[in-house]
């Protein structure tokens, strides 16, 4: 089993809470226009992440803000 750098930086949080790499880099991120998260994009794609192109925002209870895709 491979665990290439994509998955490994685009985990979910650990068992202790630790978030992953995409997450952590992203938290207290300002974004200018919550309609078009230009930075969020930005930030992720300086990983160089090998997965389709999609962000999407979220409030802490689950409630969605926003959704991007890029195709």
């Amino acid at each position: 089993q491979c665990v290439v750098p994509s998955t490994w930086n685009a985990s979910p949080r650990d068992a202790n809470g630790q978030p992953g790499a995409y997450e952590a880099s992203l938290i207290g991120t300002p974004v200018a226009d919550p309609e078009k998260p230009l930075e969020v994009l930005r930030t992720i794609h300086s990983f160089d992440p090998c997965m389709a192109c999609a962000v999407h925002i979220l409030e802490p209870g689950g409630r969605e803000i926003v959704r991007v895709k890029v195709v």
